[in-house]
């Protein structure tokens, strides 16, 4: 049985590995095939692909923050080129849109909760490529206000407002193919610390990222039970869908190892990943 984990974050976002130890962890966990996923950034893909250990199959790939109509989702882009210049041109828009989202976290601390970031705190949060809640969670975590960042999170951000600063669907899965790659939706029912979605909640986003150019869903994922995955499966085989799985590993700052595909950590075979049918290297 080959081992795949095609969910994986890195320090470039809001993972705890550097490029180099998250080569080694993915080694040690005895992954064959991998894929690296950070938020809204493709530039620690350029990096890994100075580092991929002997015998391990890399893929390139990105997790977008986007909206399509009302639907707020995540979407995988698997194995894009780090260098298209529709991509990098989306990534940069990103970047933009998250300093503004950060500015506004920053501004709610103060107001509503009379927390005012220090410069050396100021200047870290604004040294990240790809600055997200957890990145601010952690700040909140070093200063003793909370035991962990999800628990940061839920006390001090989940209430502020941001307005929309996600990507538009069709325009971040268009970039997605431009660039070579393949967008799949990430964790359709749900993702870490959201209520899980019912199948009919399910079939109606699904027919909006269907218009948007969806082609296929994050089956296999480390927060569903085998019921949910069975589900997801069956769909998209009925749907002629694309079919991927991942962790979701961040490190250190989530508790999920890599290579966990579901909440009973049943080992899944790559075979049954069939997007890696469609990435030929």
């Amino acid at each position: 049985m080959i081992k795949a984990d095609l969910h994986i974050h890195s320090n470039f976002s809001d993972g705890s590995d550097s490029i180099k130890q998250l080569a080694e962890n993915i080694q040690k966990s005895g992954i064959s095939i991998f894929a690296l996923t950070d938020h809204d950034t493709i530039e620690g893909c350029l990096e890994m692909k100075k580092l991929i250990p002997s015998g391990i199959k890399f893929i390139p790939g990105v997790e977008l923050t986007c909206k399509a109509d009302e639907v707020k989702c995540h979407i995988l882009g698997y194995n894009c080129n780090p260098e298209d210049k529709t991509i990098k041109s989306l990534i940069e828009k990103g970047k933009i849109l998250r300093r503004q989202k950060l500015e506004t976290r920053i501004k709610f601390l103060k107001t509503e909760h009379g927390i005012e970031l220090t410069q050396e705190e100021l200047d870290w949060l604004y040294s990240r490529r790809s600055v997200v809640k957890t990145h601010l969670a952690n700040v909140l975590v070093r200063r003793g206000l909370a035991d962990n960042n999800l628990e940061a999170m839920a006390k001090y951000l989940d209430g502020c407002k941001t307005g929309n600063t996600r990507f538009d669907g069709k325009e971040g899965m268009d970039a997605i193919k431009a660039s070579g790659g393949i967008p799949i939706w990430a964790h359709p029912l749900g993702g870490e610390g959201e209520e899980h979605i019912t199948p009919d909640e399910f079939y109606k986003k699904f027919e909006v990222l269907k218009s948007a150019g969806i082609q296929g869903l994050e089956c296999y994922y480390s927060r569903y039970s085998m019921d949910e995955i069975r589900f997801l499966v069956n769909f998209a085989k009925e749907n002629n869908l694309l079919i991927s799985g991942g962790s979701d590993y961040h490190g250190t700052n989530k508790d999920i190892p890599p290579g966990r595909l579901n909440t009973e950590n049943q080992p899944v075979d790559s075979e049954l990943l069939t997007l890696l049918n469609e990435i030929k290297q």
